[in-house]
This record gives C-alpha cells, structure tokens and sequence, in this order.
C-alpha cells in the first residue's frame, strides 16, 4: 500500500538543473530503505516557481522542498519520510528579511493569487500516464461532446464562454470555429501552434510536459465541432521533452480508443500526428504554420482567403495554440458560465504568463484577466531582486511594448494592453529594473524575418541601424522622427503579423522612455548605463587607496598608478570591459 507519494518536477528547467538525478536518488534511497513498496517517486510537470528548482513535494504533508540536489536526498527520505519531521531548511523563503518559510507551495504569495485552468494538471499528474489524466476527469468532456451535444452545442458554449485565442491575437475562438464549421468541404483539419517562438516564453511547453492529454482531448472536441477527422500539433524541434510526452500520450489515447477510429462508439473518427519545425519564428503565424506543416518553406500568404475557408493542404482549417486548447475540455466540463464568471467584461477566463526577467520568483503564472499589473510583478513575483527599482515590463515577447511605472495599476486583459501601446501576446512576460532598456526584441525579428515582404525584410533592418546610431550616440534628433514614421510603415504595409508588430517595442519605449532617447543624442549619454560606447568608468581619487588590482586586471593598460597612489582610467584606451570596476575592493570604480 502506498503511505506516501513525492512528486518530482520534471520540466526542461528543473530537469537541466538534474531533477532527474533526484528522482533517481529517491527511488535507490527508497529502496535501500526497503521503503520502495510503501512510497511512489513520479516525476511531474511545472509547478510554477522556476526560480526555486528543482522542486519536491511530499505528499499527503505537502512540503515543498526547493533547489532540491542529489545531496539532500539522504536526509528528506530518512527525516521526513522515516520519522515525519520536515526539513525546514529546503522550504521555500517567503521574506528573506525574517527568514520566515512556508510548508506549501500553494500558500506562498507567488500562488495565493493565482487560479489555474490551463496549468490545472502541471504539478499535479504524472504526465505520462493516461490513467492519472483520467483519474482528474481527463477525456470526460469530450465523451460528453460525443454523446450528449451536437457540434453546434459545443461551439456555441465555446462562444458563450467568451474564450479568446491565447496565442496572441485574441480572436473569439467559438466565431473561428464556427466559420471552419460553415465551410463546406469533405476534408478539414485541427491545427494545435505549438511553436513558441517568443524569447523568454515557455508556456505552451510546460503545458505539453506537464498535461498533453489535455491538448489532445481538446482537438478532439475541436474535430467534433467543425466536422474533421485529422489534426496536426506542430511543435518545435527544441523542446524533446514535450514532444516526446506528447507523442507517448497520443500513443496511449489511441489504445484506449480516446483517439482513432470510431471513438467512444460513437462512429466519430479522430487522428492526431506530430509535426516538428525548426524554430523559425515566422511559423508561429497561422500561414507560415500550414505551409511549413506542408513540407515547403515557412512563409506567410496573404489573407483573405483566411484558413477556415481555406488553410493546410487548401482544405478548411482552425488553428488555436496549446494554451486556447487547455481550456477547451474544462469549460465544455463545466459549461460556458464557469469560464465566463471569471476575468473581466471582453476578457474572461485566467491568462498564463511566463514571468522572467529582473524579478525574484521567475516561473509561470496564471492569473485571473484583469489582475494588475503590479499584482504580478509585486505580489506574485516577489519584486524586483537587489533593491533596485521597477522600470518597464515587455508583455507580447517581440511582437509586443513596454509598460512603465505609470501604468503598474492596469488590469491585465486584451484591450487594456493595446490602449496603452503593448500588446498580450501569447503571454511573455519580462520585467526590466532601472538599469535596462531593450534593443533585443529589434535585433531578434530583423534575423527571424522570412524576408518575404519588402517592409518587414528591408524597413526593420534600417529601423535597427538607427536604434544603433542612438545606441552609439552618433544619431541627431532628425533620426528620431525618421524612426517613428518607419515604424507606422512597417505596421502598416508589412505582410504578416511579424513584421506588423515587429515596431512596437521601439514605438513603446519612444513614447515613454523619450527622454533617454534623447540623451542618447544631444547629450551622448546613456541614463540606464548599458550602451557601451556612451559608457565611462572613472577613479574616485578619494577612494582609491592605490592597491593596483584594477591596473593588473586591465586587459589593455588603460589604467596607471602607483602603487598607494590614486590610480586614473586612459578613456582613449577603455574598452568599457568592466573587468576593473568588478575587482575594486574598496568602491572606487564607477560606471557613468
């Protein structure tokens, strides 16, 4: 009989941290124990709190252990699970201030705010066994699909539920059904995006490694709905963890007759094949998608027609993202009104964000729309780590804009953010202290752009040199206005979403962060103190007490002195490397 289960994560993040060398540990030191029989080691998926992996939980305590090594597994199998006292020093630090901790992980501050719908199972399952899914009323709704409702009930509960694409665009995912469903034709296809190519962002992943049944049970429906037989997850190649659980969860479906031929009995047909790209961040747009899926090159098309009237192989398609997906099953489970009660007005139901960045407690986060944004930067991660101050948050990866301090008090959900020049995107969430300002987001777009469209092809690669003339402070005030008329160019005459959205980090961080721009230019500054060639590291002659350390460290001489004797920095010969500043002893480098 089992008396006790420890659960593992087994996410990419804790898994590349050696989770699985815990599991292994356990499972020898169970055994050595002659516990094995009475205490079950499953490896899960995400709990959440990335910053503080690898994660164990012993249940039925529920302790959770952080940062858990193959060292500390001697002592929680000996004191937890053989005398019952819990290891006080492996939970989680709620004030580093007090040193207070606290036993479960769903009573710390970084979850008490959180609901999950989409991440219900990551943590919580054994992701490779069907039996477990089950056990959650995994494949319920769609049995319930199949044999109480007509696909024009399930859509129309899916559009009752007020359930919004989560991949970025917000579109009302019951209407796309419904116009796939209303396209006459003998063949249709269920596409899943699972490409994730936003930079920061692993959403999609942790729900394909943490519950990829709830995927598969969602397209399923989704088949029912519109009228196809065949669905295609396209996921990238990068993530072997997720796909390799999904593929071992369509192969279980398909022996328990949840996916396949004749499904439930009910006469309803529905395969499931994996396809793998190659991380080109323009096959995250639905064309580029099905083209790739095709077998030819990643590129978008023009729209209309649009891919419910004509999409993957000319047949009528829809495409949701993984996260749109994870809802499916439960608001078909529980009805429209349990989704819909939750969020705001336009927005309903809960978002997932990967939060990272300049904050303490990196992880994944759902929250309700319309939570604050302060509520997620502050509350829910901890702040920002060393003291410093909250700048800017990225929402919408490359394809969103920062929001500043001024706006920390706006509820989160999709029109919100468009109203005050970001976007949501499929759920990046990156914060930025008083020491950044971004130019990544410009550089990662020029070099993922397909190159299709002259705007996106030619106009980011010129917007970028002019950020650069800023970044070096050789560009003049005219540059500037340049840059915001390319901007509104490229949005308005670029083909795909790409290179429509590819502007709005610059557009944002003009419109609130200008006054560094123009420092960059009439002062040849940089306030945030991050663009090397504006950088100065100077000597504090008051400070220096002449121990040569930073003189012996430079890597080219820049730096002379005698010894016990104020040393002083050659600027001609900096090269702004920082190595003295990081070996001054006594604080008398600074960066200006």
């Amino acid at each position: 009989m089992i008396r006790s289960h420890i659960l593992v994560c087994g996410g990419t993040g804790c898994t590349s941290n050696k989770s699985q060398q815990v599991v292994a540990a356990l499972n020898e030191e169970l055994k050595s124990q002659k516990l094995d029989n009475e205490v079950k080691v499953i490896l899960t998926g995400c709990f959440g709190l990335c910053a503080n992996g690898p994660i164990v939980v012993v249940y039925p305590e529920g302790a959770c252990y952080n940062h858990v090594t193959v060292e500390d597994v001697k002592e929680i199998v000996n004191e937890h699970i053989l005398k019952g006292r819990i290891v006080t020093r492996l939970l989680h630090v709620e004030d580093h201030e007090t040193k207070e901790k606290v036993l479960s992980l769903n009573d710390t501050q970084f979850m008490k705010k959180q609901v999950r719908v989409a991440l219900r199972n990551c943590g919580v399952i054994d992701p490779e066994n069907i039996e477990e899914y089950i056990g959650v009323d995994g494949y319920q709704a769609l049995a319930k699909a199949l044999t109480q409702m007509t696909p024009d009930e399930v859509i129309e509960t899916i559009s009752k539920s007020g359930l919004r694409g989560r991949g970025g665009a917000g579109f009302p995912t019951g209407t796309k059904w419904k116009f796939a469903q209303n396209s006459k034709n003998d063949v249709k296809y269920v596409c899943c995006n699972a490409d994730e190519g936003d930079p920061g962002a692993f959403m999609d992943r942790s729900v394909l490694e943490g519950d990829p049944h709830c995927v598969i049970e969602a397209m399923a429906i989704a088949g029912y709905a519109i009228g196809s037989n065949q669905g295609y997850i396209y996921i990238r190649a990068e993530y072997p963890i997720a796909v390799s659980r999904l593929q071992k969860a369509i192969e279980d479906a398909k022996a328990y007759g949840l996916i396949g031929k004749n499904i439930l009995n009910t006469g309803f047909d529905f395969d499931l094949e994996i396809r793998l790209g190659a991380g080109a961040f323009v096959c995250g747009e639905e064309t580029a998608l099905m083209t790739s899926i095709e077998g030819k090159r990643g590129e978008p098309n023009p729209r209309p027609p649009f891919p419910a009237v004509k999409g993957l192989f000319g047949k009528p398609t829809i495409l949701n993202n993984v996260e749109t997906y994870a809802n499916i099953a439960r608001i078909v489970y529980n009805g429209p009104e349990w989704f819909s009660s939750m969020g705001t007005e336009k927005s309903k139901g809960t978002k997932v964000f990967a939060l990272g960045g300049k904050i303490v407690n990196t992880g994944l986060v759902e929250i309700p729309m319309g939570t604050t944004l302060r509520e997620i930067v502050f509350d829910i991660g901890g702040g920002i780590p060393n003291g410093k101050k909250f700048k800017a948050a990225q929402t919408g990866g490359p394809s969103g804009g920062c929001i500043p301090t001024e706006h920390l008090d706006t509820p989160i959900d999709y029109d919100n953010l468009i109203s005050i020049g970001s976007m949501m995107g499929s759920g990046g969430l990156i914060v930025m202290d008083e020491d950044n300002i971004a130019k990544f987001f410009l550089e990662f777009t020029v070099d993922e752009s397909c190159g299709k469209c002259t705007p996106c092809r030619i106009g980011n690669r010129r917007l970028l040199e002019y950020l650069n003339k800023v970044t070096k402070g050789t560009a003049t005030m005219e540059d500037l206005d340049e840059m915001e008329k390319l901007c509104y160019y490229i949005k308005d005459n670029s083909l795909c979403g790409l290179g429509q959205t590819a502007p709005n980090p610059v557009l944002s961080t003009i419109k609130y962060f200008r006054d560094e721009y123009e420092a960059h230019i009439k002062e040849h500054r940089c306030p945030a103190r991050v663009c090397k060639a504006l950088l100065r590291y100077e000597i504090n002659p008051d400070k220096c007490v002449g121990c040569t350390l930073c003189k012996r460290n430079c890597p080219v001489n820049a730096i002379s002195g005698e010894v016990k004797k104020a040393h002083h920095i050659d600027q001609n010969k900096c090269i702004k490397c920082g190595l003295c500043m990081d070996n001054c002893k006594f604080g008398a480098i600074s960066k200006k």
